[in-house]
């Protein structure tokens, strides 16, 4: 151990917006934009946004405040809206994924950064600052606590590590110093939460459980603004975040080459609004249907190979190949490459297909299997292997990443296309004014012109 706590800590004081390479901001731009997408059409759209509302009238935590919750109409308190913005741009499942961490640093760092941007009256140029800050903390703590090891004990990375992401972010903007930031990262990790037993009947804990990584960041930086005594060594501690969250942490890779090396720009984007193991598989499937003109009546057995993660998350048949929620679609290789195969594409109105006779047939034709190729040497986890049979003969293609990684990152343009595919549903010609802004954050002397575009 190396002090990582502190040595974060002390970054996250002394950067500036100089500091920051162009090619980053940019990239934190574009992530912060498709991020919103995400928030806005699920404001509508997503099945346990009621709940959420509901549990907030009900606890009197629905006053006003001066935050913009995306795609809503009032204005909201800071932490709630923290934890809004953090569920809402999470349940979807089309947020943004680091593939090393396996985590979507956006969900709980974005939300979290306008919430206490839009309180402190900061400049489009100091929340692109703190959002890079987020995503560098809560990335390279995924990292540390090595995402096969933190599965394993059945955490929820984005959930836990992104409360220290979080944390970054609001201390950031709210001008911390170095022991206050300790301080705060001290909060974080006695409300670093998140399980993985929502897999078992596709549960909506997923999209909560970041919404409050989100929240309680703010709450932890906002404790530590006001003296609030933190515990030190919070993640390399006897009792810390690493020892305590998995069996094999690397705690080098929380502060390797910090400041020399990005990792936000690793962070990757999601074709389709599942899980991001399935993205490989379904990009390949899609690619042989095409190239072969297969139809569902030509397949006899599709067999997917995925690295051991992917098994975790998506490749159970016995509580996979036949969801019933769109939690659990979005967690299943058998439907989602179902639907892929059957008509050629996969995005979010297609789980209206869940319960689909013709689909849940095709499903039962596909077996999902651990694929070693994917692991030994591997930087990151995310491809797959498709071997479609059909009367024909056997079509077998390796895809080592999805697309939309950084290696196949699409432009701006597009990026603003799926945005506005999302968002102008729910703000018709507001959804147009709001990426404009996004795009150019930096040029805000006050971050809440931009966001309150965001409002319905």
């Amino acid at each position: 151990m190396a002090h990582e706590t502190a040595t974060l800590a002390s970054w996250v004081s002394g950067l500036t917006f100089d500091d920051i390479p162009p090619e980053v901001l940019e990239r934190a731009k574009i992530l912060t934009l498709d991020f919103l997408g995400s928030a806005v059409r699920a404001r509508r759209d997503a099945e346990s946004t009621p709940s959420l509302l509901k549990m907030l009238e009900a606890l009197a935590l629905d006053g006003t405040g001066e935050a913009t919750v995306f795609g809503d109409s009032k204005a909201w308190t800071p932490a709630v809206a923290a934890l809004l913005n953090g569920a809402l741009g999470h349940s979807l499942d089309f947020d943004d994924t680091h593939a090393d961490s396996s985590l979507h640093p956006s969900a709980p760092v974005v939300p979290a950064a306008f919430a206490v941007g839009e309180l402190v009256g900061a400049s489009g140029r100091d929340v692109l600052t703190a959002i890079v800050a987020g995503y560098e903390v809560c990335c390279r703590l995924g990292n540390a606590l090595d995402p096969t090891s933190h599965y394993r004990r059945g955490f929820h990375p984005t959930a836990t590590a992104g409360t220290y992401g979080a944390a970054a972010a609001a201390a950031k903007l709210f001008g911390l110093s170095e022991q206050q930031i300790v301080a705060a990262f001290g909060v974080s990790g006695s409300q670093a939460a998140g399980s993985l037993q929502f897999l078992v009947n596709g549960a909506w804990n997923k999209r909560y459980q970041v919404g409050a990584a989100a929240m309680n960041g703010v709450i932890a930086a906002t404790l530590a603004r006001n003296d609030f005594v933190g515990a030190s060594e919070s993640i390399e501690g006897k009792h810390g975040l690493l020892v305590g969250y998995s069996d094999d942490a690397h705690p080098e890779k929380a502060i390797a080459e910090l400041g020399q090396v990005y990792e936000t720009m690793k962070i990757g984007v999601k074709p389709y609004p599942s899980c991001r193991y399935t993205h490989a598989a379904l990009d390949a499937l899609i690619a042989m249907r095409r190239e072969h003109n297969l139809t569902p009546d030509q397949i006899r057995r599709v067999e997917i190979g995925l690295h051991r993660n992917g098994i975790t998350l998506t490749g159970d048949a016995a509580t996979k190949r036949h969801p019933t929620s769109i939690v659990g679609g979005q967690f299943s290789m058998f439907f989602t490459g179902a639907v892929a195969l059957d008509q050629g594409r996969f995005g979010w109105d297609d789980y209206e297909r869940l319960g689909d006779a013709a689909i849940d047939a095709l499903a039962d034709r596909f077996d999902v299997v651990q694929d070693d190729r994917l692991e030994a040497g591997r930087s990151h986890p995310f491809g797959a292997r498709v071997a479609i049979t059909t009367q024909d003969g056997v079509h077998e293609r390796l895809h080592a990443d999805p697309s939309g990684e950084p290696s196949s990152f699409p432009d701006a343009q597009a990026m603003q296309q799926k945005f506005l595919t999302l968002a102008r549903p729910v703000l018709d010609g507001r959804a147009d004014q709001l990426a404009d802004a996004i795009l150019s954050l930096e040029r805000f002397d006050r971050v809440e012109t931009a966001t309150r575009l965001g409002r319905q």
